[in-house]
């Protein structure tokens, strides 16, 4: 794990765009609480802006985008911008819903680190996060 034991893993779960969806954002935010992370939720309708303002506010390891209306294309970029010009190098980008397979490699390129879609494990999400976060001092 790159978190140290004694530091808890931050995790920004987003709703970014105009999705009105957001059972799966809430079971993974329980879950994820439930696994010992801190879980902030940012709500509905959140705008890249936003999602990057609240990263940086709450100093987060981890930013996970839940988006199921197929804007992840025009969305995620935008966030992942933000992220870099906020100087949050190293935070570990994670990508939820439903993603055509054709995106991943692009996402990827971009700077997502995992992109998770539905029939993936709530363990497998605790998992990754767990082996993946990065370490702060």
């Amino acid at each position: 794990m790159n978190v140290s034991q004694k530091e808890q893993i931050r995790v920004l779960v987003a709703k970014p765009g105009l999705d009105g969806h957001d059972r799966g954002a809430k079971v993974i935010a329980r879950a994820l609480r439930d696994a010992g992370f801190e879980v902030i939720y940012t709500g509905l309708h959140q705008t890249p802006e936003m999602i990057v303002r609240a990263a940086i506010e709450e100093d987060v390891h981890v930013i996970g985008m839940s988006i199921l209306s197929g804007a992840h294309n025009a969305l995620v970029p935008d966030v992942i911008d933000g992220v870099k010009q906020a100087g949050m190098n190293d935070a570990l980008i994670l990508v939820g819903g439903i993603i055509p397979e054709e995106d991943f490699e692009p996402l990827r390129k971009l700077g997502v680190h995992m992109i998770f879609t539905p029939g993936a494990s709530l363990q497998e999400v605790v998992d990754y996060i767990q082996a993946n976060a990065p370490k702060r001092s």
